[in-house]
């Protein structure tokens, strides 16, 4: 069985949380009990991902209070999209190496919480 297919299938369990979750560095924002899944099983662990947006994306939220985020991984490299939820492209940033499973993986923040697709 492919890896990929099995992450993304237990990634598709989680529809909504049960608990938040936030790091000390950027309080403002909480995760959902996907995103924490997310952060720890892609690949070796993708806290990377989490630190990206809670460190970058503050202002681009508060500007117009949803952000659709899609993390793209092919070979090994990524490329990260964050966009308002109308496509109006927000912020763009490549990742030169990651170990994250290859897809196109999507979340959403709103409401200062950080959230899988199918958390929302």
């Amino acid at each position: 069985m492919n890896d990929t297919l099995d992450f993304q299938s237990a990634l598709g369990n989680f529809i909504g949380t049960e608990q938040y979750y936030f790091n000390p560095l950027y309080k403002w924002m909480k995760c959902t009990d996907g995103v924490k899944f997310f952060a720890e099983n892609a690949g070796g662990g993708a806290y990377w991902l989490l630190d990206i947006i809670g460190t970058e994306t503050k202002e681009l939220l508060d500007q117009v209070g949803f952000l659709s985020i899609e993390l793209e991984v092919n070979d090994g490299k990524a490329q990260l999209r964050i966009t308002d939820g109308d496509y109006k492209p927000m912020m763009s940033k490549a990742i030169g190496f990651t170990d994250c499973p290859a897809g196109t993986w999507k979340f959403f923040l709103v409401d200062s919480v950080l959230m899988l697709s199918s958390e929302y």
